[in-house]
């Protein structure tokens, strides 16, 4: 298969991966962009051990939480040097960026997508790859490095902190 037949095939599923971590249209077509420069270095020592699909999802992944941090640390570095934040044009995830949110429905999504936000790393990988991009167990156990029961358990946590920062979010 040649790197323009992978793109061609993967690079919706990319982006959308990428949007659901960072909520910005601009940020996840970065990320895409990132992920499928990899793909093309790395291409010729890609194993075969897993599917393309699983090593391309895995490299996502490992992108978007690599922006996250990112962000995270220019945010930290700002709270230092405040002059910074004009220069370095940090932008808050919204999900009223993200392409499929529906007028209506977007306080409730952007309600979600913070709690969802909270998260630890590992958990919100978990919650986007089984609950928003529906994968199946074994594809995303896959994609985390995790066995499938290690994953189940995740999930479990996954959720009940979800459930304990909407409850809160409730209160407020």
């Amino acid at each position: 298969m040649t790197f323009h037949e992978i793109y061609e095939q993967h690079h919706k599923a990319v982006f959308n991966l990428a949007l659901q971590y960072v909520q910005n249209a601009s940020d996840a077509e970065e990320i895409t962009q990132e992920v499928f420069l990899q793909i093309y270095r790395k291409l010729h020592v890609f194993e075969h051990r897993a599917e393309l699909s699983t090593w391309i999802y895995r490299i996502t992944v490992n992108k978007s939480i690599d922006h996250l941090r990112k962000i995270k640390r220019i945010k930290h570095m700002i709270g230092f040097f405040p002059f910074l934040a004009d220069v370095l044009h940090v932008r808050e995830p919204s999900m009223l960026d993200h392409p499929g949110a529906m007028l209506e429905n977007k306080e409730a999504l952007k309600k979600i997508y913070e709690c969802i936000n909270r998260l630890p790393a590992r958990q919100k990988t978990v919650i986007i790859l089984l609950k928003i991009q529906g994968l199946r167990q074994a594809d995303a156990a896959s994609i985390m490095g995790l066995t499938e029961k290690a994953l189940e358990s995740l999930l479990q946590r996954a959720r009940k902190n979800l459930k304990k920062f909407l409850d809160d979010t409730e209160e407020k």
